[in-house]
């Protein structure tokens, strides 16, 4: 199975590829994604020149990991993936650092906060989380972490970075309290209800954290607040409009564009770093879908495989139906809104326009925008690109900072 799969990276049959997954991989991870994903690598390491035997992990674990080395004129990359007894694959990742691991920030203080587990929700997609306390008697103001689109972990795991955990330990280092969550596409990914929606995947654990912190007594009940990435900062105006006791809003990197657009036009950008047939092949079979999302002819019963990021109709016809900045302007609560001037997947032209145009009105919003940061918020130079961001890095100090100091206002 690992050689076949590396034989089809070698042709780039993304299509068949796809094929190989198990469900909830396929679920994640399209065709169009890997294409261009696999453009995106090669680009950034000067083109690929040889797809190397599969190596596989000692051990008798189900499933097996199997790392698939990739050479290119500058540099190399890993392709991580595991074969379970089903024969299928499990897990996919684009590793451009072989294994290097999260280190902690240079301005957290570990004996400063203390974490434990906790459970949220109840039934089959109840999900674990991570509550996050500064030492001492409180009460504290305290977030709740929402991370961004796709089956993410607690930390927002993303090769060797995990900003949410930057977020959650910078934070409880200047005594604010926090709580991040595995969402249910990540902690249940075969469970998941084949129309399940964004609401579906954000909402029921995001309120359970917050009643979890109002009962909590070193929390101060009246200063919980959402902190929400990318599509987590989308998300966390839906969430406060359920929820009148959220005290406020920090969205970063929020997107605003219907995401159906900003899919083609990551696309676009990602084709033109590594521009070729396979490129252009992956960014016309997703304008074509994002069309099909647009138009009158979306209906419940159409086939994910139609749809951009194979995601399913009931996801599409959700996000369609939701404007967050239209929902954030209803809001009498304050935000603070965060934004890097290197982001290419959500950018200052294309979603912070939208926030400012819908929150032009609103007292007790601040928005601006870090210059030199990416989506990630880690501070880099020169033009962003995939590669930039799967560096390890963390997320900026200053913007820790900025969230504390906005937190303690008044």
């Amino acid at each position: 199975m690992a050689r076949g799969f590396a034989a089809l990276l070698r042709a780039e049959h993304f299509d068949q590829t796809v094929e190989l997954f198990a469900p909830p991989l396929r679920a994640a991870v399209s065709s169009e994604a890997l294409r261009l994903a696999w453009a995106a690598e090669a680009a950034g390491h000067g083109g690929i020149q040889a797809v190397q035997e599969p190596e596989i992990e000692t051990g008798e674990a189900d499933p097996v990991r199997v790392r698939i080395a990739i050479t290119c004129a500058d540099g190399s990359f890993t392709v991580v993936t595991s074969v379970g007894d089903d024969g299928l694959l499990h897990g996919l990742r684009l590793d451009p650092h072989d294994g290097a691991v999260w280190q902690p920030p240079h301005y957290t203080q570990q004996d400063r906060f203390t974490e434990r587990e906790v459970l949220l929700g109840t039934g089959p997609l109840a999900v674990p989380g991570t509550l996050t306390l500064p030492d001492g008697p409180g009460p504290w103001p305290a977030a709740v972490l929402l991370a961004g689109g796709g089956p993410f972990d607690r930390d927002e795991t993303s090769g060797p970075n995990k900003p949410l955990k930057d977020l959650a330990w910078g934070l409880a280092s200047r005594q604010v309290a926090t709580l991040r969550f595995d969402k249910p596409t990540f902690a249940h990914p075969d469970r998941v209800p084949s129309d399940f929606t964004m609401a579906d995947e954000y909402l029921p654990p995001a309120l359970a954290a917050v009643q979890l912190l109002r009962q909590h007594p070193e929390v101060d009940p009246d200063r919980i607040h959402l902190l929400g990435h990318s599509m987590g900062g989308k998300v966390a105006p839906r969430i406060a409009a359920a929820d009148p006791s959220i005290a406020g809003l920090v969205l970063l990197a929020a997107d605003a564009q219907p995401m159906h657009d900003a899919a083609v036009r990551v696309a676009r950008h990602l084709a033109a770093l590594a521009p070729g047939p396979s490129a252009d092949q992956a960014v016309a079979s997703l304008a074509r879908k994002a069309e099909l999302v647009a138009g009158p002819e979306l209906t419940p019963d159409t086939p994910p495989e139609l749809l951009p990021l194979g995601l399913s109709a009931a996801y599409w016809l959700d996000l369609r139906a939701y404007d967050p900045p239209t929902t954030a302007a209803a809001l009498a609560r304050p935000m603070l809104i965060l934004q890097g001037g290197r982001d290419y997947q959500v950018t200052v032209t294309d979603d912070l326009a939208l926030w400012r145009r819908a929150l032009a009105h609103r007292p007790g919003v601040r928005i601006r925008i870090h210059q030199d940061l990416n989506h990630l918020f880690f501070p880099g130079s020169g033009d962003p690109t995939p590669a930039d961001y799967a560096k390890p890095g963390h997320v900026a100090l200053a913007v820790v900072d900025e969230i504390v100091t906005w937190l303690a206002l008044p």
